[in-house]
Order: C-alpha cells, then sequence, then structure tokens
C-alpha cells in the first residue's frame, strides 16, 4: 500500500509483528459497510461515476458472500489488516477499478470509525444482556418475596432484611451499569470519517451524508482529535469494568451463600460442577469465573490507559494496541453476563435455612433501641442499655426480650409490657417502611418500579 517509497519489502519478523489483521478482521462487516458508504461519498463529489460505484458495491457484496461461504479465505489471509483484505480482493476483482476506493482518505480514520461502529453495536449487545440479567433479577426476587433474611454489615449479622431486599440491591446496581453502557455508546457515536489522516479530506466529502448513511448521530469536529481520540473506548472499558465489578461481587454473595457455614443458596446442577476426586462435591464455578474474569477486563481498561497516557496528538501507531484489549473484554463481559443471567434464574433459596438464621436476638437490637427512643429515651443512652441488655443476655445465655418485666426495668425505667411484642422480625422490616427500605410494601413498590424502568431500559436497546 506504500511501495514507491521504499526500496525493500519489510522485514519477515517485523511485518508479522506488525499486522493486526489476526484479530481486527472481526471488523470486516463495518469494513465493507464503511467502503459502501466511501463509494457512494466519491460518486457524490465526482471522483468515481455511478457505474463504477454500482461495480465496486457488487464486488463488495462478493467479497462478504465469499467471506461467508468460505471462512477459510479469511482465516489465512496473510493480509497486514482487514482494509488490506478488503483492498487485494476488491484489485483482484476490478483490477485498476478496485484501486480507487481509497481515494481521499486514510486507514487512519477509517480504523477508529468502525471501531466506534463496533463499540456502539457492542454496547447495545451488552445492554440487551443486561436487561436479561435485571430481569431474571427480577424474577428471583418475586419468586422468593416475603422470605427475611440477616441483613450483614462487616460480614456480620446485622439486622432482618428481605431476601427480595438482598436481590434487588444487586438489581440496582445493573441499572446504573446500563446508564455507563449508555454513556458509552453515545460518546462512540460521532461518525470521523472524511478527516483523512489527520487534515481533513481534499475532496468535497459530505461527511454529514457519510454519518447518516453509517448510522452516526453526529460528526467528530476536529480532524486531529478524531483520528487521535479512544475516549469512547475508555468509557466502554470503564463501563464493562464497574459491570464487571457488580457481576464479581454478585458471584462473591452466591459463593459465600452457598457455602455449608450459610446455606441459603442452593446451586444450580446446570451453572455448577463436579470434583474428579470427591464426589460429593457441587462446586460454584460457573460464580468463581465469573469472579475470575472481572479482573481481566479491569486489565484491559488499564492497558488502552496506559497505552494512552503518554501520546502525542493525532494519530499514533501505538493507536493499533487499541483493540485486542476492548475486543476481548467485551467478549469476556458478555458472557459473563449471560452466564450470570442464567444461573441467578435457575438459583433457589433454602427459605427454612434463611428463617433459621434471623433468630439471633441481636438482629433486633436496633429495633430494641428505637422502642427505647419512642418512650422517650435520648438514642445515646438507649444504645448503651440495649448494648448491656445483649452483653447480659449473651453471657446468662438467655434471650433479654423474654425477662421478667422487673428485670427488664432495671436497666430502664421506659421499658414496659409491650417491649417484647415489638422486637419482632416482622415489626422490625414493616417498620423501614421509606422509599429504598426493607419493609415488604417498600420492596413490592421497588420491584414494580424496577419493572417499568426495565421495560423502558429495553426500548432503548
Amino acid at each position: 500500500m506504500w511501495g514507491g517509497r521504499f526500496e525493500q519489502e519489510p522485514n519477515r519478523a517485523f511485518y508479522e509483528f506488525e499486522r493486526s489483521f489476526g484479530f481486527d478482521k472481526r471488523l470486516l462487516p463495518l469494513e465493507l459497510s464503511l467502503d459502501r458508504a466511501w463509494s457512494r461519498a466519491l460518486e457524490c463529489c465526482g471522483i468515481l461515476s455511478t457505474a463504477e460505484g454500482q461495480q465496486i458495491r457488487a464486488a463488495l457484496d462478493q467479497i462478504e458472500k465469499r467471506t461467508n461461504a468460505e471462512p477459510d479465505w479469511l482465516a489465512n489471509s496473510s493480509a497486514e489488516d482487514v482494509h488490506h483484505f478488503v483492498e487485494s480482493a476488491l484489485i483482484d476483482l476490478l483490477g485498476p477499478l478496485g484501486q480507487k476506493l481509497h481515494s481521499g482518505r486514510s486507514r487512519n480514520e477509517m480504523v477508529v470509525t468502525e471501531f466506534r461502529m463496533f463499540v456502539k453495536e457492542g454496547a447495545t449487545e451488552l445492554r440487551r444482556a443486561v436487561c436479561a440479567l435485571i430481569g431474571a433479577t427480577i424474577g428471583l426476587a418475586e419468586k422468593y418475596f416475603g422470605c427475611p433474611m440477616p441483613g450483614m454489615t462487616h460480614m456480620q449479622a446485622a439486622q432482618p432484611i428481605l431476601l427480595s431486599h438482598f436481590l434487588m440491591a444487586h438489581g440496582e446496581a445493573f441499572f446504573h451499569d446500563l446508564d455507563r453502557i449508555e454513556f458509552a455508546r453515545n460518546t462512540s457515536d460521532a461518525c470521523p470519517l472524511g478527516t483523512g489522516a489527520l487534515g481533513g479530506c481534499a475532496f468535497p466529502v459530505d461527511r454529514a451524508a457519510l454519518a447518516k448513511d453509517l448510522g452516526f448521530a453526529r460528526l467528530t469536529r476536529n480532524s486531529l482529535d478524531s483520528v487521535g481520540r479512544r475516549d469512547f473506548a475508555l468509557d466502554y472499558l470503564f463501563a464493562m469494568t464497574v459491570l464487571a465489578g457488580h457481576l464479581s461481587r454478585l458471584a462473591e454473595d452466591m459463593i459465600l451463600f452457598a457455602s455449608p457455614g450459610f446455606g441459603f443458596v442452593i446451586l444450580p446442577d446446570e451453572y455448577s460442577t463436579g470434583s474428579s476426586l470427591m464426589p460429593q462435591k457441587k462446586n460454584p464455578d460457573a460464580w468463581e469465573l465469573i469472579r475470575g474474569k472481572s479482573g481481566r477486563v479491569a486489565g484491559a481498561l488499564v492497558s488502552l490507559v496506559i497505552t494512552l497516557k503518554g501520546l502525542p496528538s493525532s494519530y499514533q501507531r501505538d493507536l493499533q494496541e487499541d483493540k485486542e484489549p476492548l475486543f476481548d473484554a467485551h467478549d469476556q463481559t458478555l458472557a459473563m453476563t449471560k452466564i450470570a443471567a442464567g444461573a441467578i434464574a435457575a438459583t433457589k433459596f433454602n427459605q427454612s435455612k434463611l428463617r433459621e438464621s434471623i433468630q439471633d436476638e441481636g438482629l433486633v437490637a436496633t429495633e430494641a433501641a428505637d422502642y427505647l427512643v419512642r418512650k422517650g429515651v435520648p438514642f445515646r443512652q438507649a444504645h448503651e442499655t440495649v448494648g448491656r441488655l445483649v452483653h447480659d443476655s449473651e453471657r446468662e445465655g438467655s434471650r433479654f426480650s423474654g425477662w421478667p418485666l422487673e428485670k427488664l426495668k432495671g436497666y430502664s425505667s421506659a421499658i414496659d409490657s409491650d417491649f417484647a411484642g415489638a422486637l419482632t422480625i416482622d415489626v422490625s422490616l414493616s417498620r423501614r417502611n421509606v422509599i429504598g427500605g426493607t419493609a415488604p410494601t417498600a420492596v413490592r413498590n421497588a420491584l414494580d418500579d424496577a419493572k417499568e424502568r426495565l421495560a423502558l431500559a429495553e426500548k432503548k436497546n
């Protein structure tokens, strides 16, 4: 593609080193779309005749059909990159006419245009997968609506919550992921085609028509910025990194709660594996792999950040290193999200174990303090009083709510005969009836709201 300037062919080892065809061949459908659009733009400014444009597009269609019918043709090509592959195929089919298509354009603008197209399509595909995961989470929360569980902070039992509330905490995180993915889709939705290698196209191509032809919402505004910027890729990698982190947290919860120490989760057979040695084992491999792959996605973000941080303005060949980490992160995050959705939909919970786990009276200690506050006791005094109740009941091995009223009044004169009735799990749950709280009414409203938001998100896909 630049042989006239050089007396010698590239060193063979260097040629293999610089080739990107092994990974950028997945951009072929986007390359063909771009080439069709560019042929129409060249027709409009008189570089190609109508007949020539039609011949080129017919040849591009032939290339597409052949690659679909003969996968080995694409897989075994020695092309430097996907642009070289298509241009060589065009020349084989059309001779000198095939050489005309590259008039006025640079691979610098082509690759970033196709990369933006990939991110747009990838973000849309990932959004659909996240929506499916949210739907599975909502479905599981509705299935077990009303089942209590111990809520935890610092991995210590803290207060009773609804299992549905716990599940929808993960659901809310995934809703936030939709926002980040949508942001990345929007930042990628600007067309650089027509900006040339760095200074703009020398022919009067209609960039607005090119953008519309390729499905972009708008144009990039500066040719130097157009070919050198990869912020949109960082936005998408960041969105995937946060999503992967949320998936990892969900995975950790499922792994932990499926362990014998908890026994809350019944792992689905179809998303678990056994041991090659120990016949009794059911291992949470789906969740463990998700937890492990999250680091791989974060590594992709770091890789591109480091690649970009020291580059001067405009296009540099370092930018060839932008695609492999993003392609891999996209593939892994999409697979993780789909597997998580399937595993969540198939998961069961041991309700009797969950109900058994909330019998610890310490879970309603805050409710006991609130009881005293409602009786007029300052909160800090109430906190200290209940702390002493818990301490002494643990030492005696008895439940303080069952102590005689006379003994309880020794801790606080505000305690009355209604004390024990105020410390039930149902009371503790129902009193937290605020937006975002764990009361059954609040959780029911949250589930209904989540279904409405999910329906709106699905329409955006």
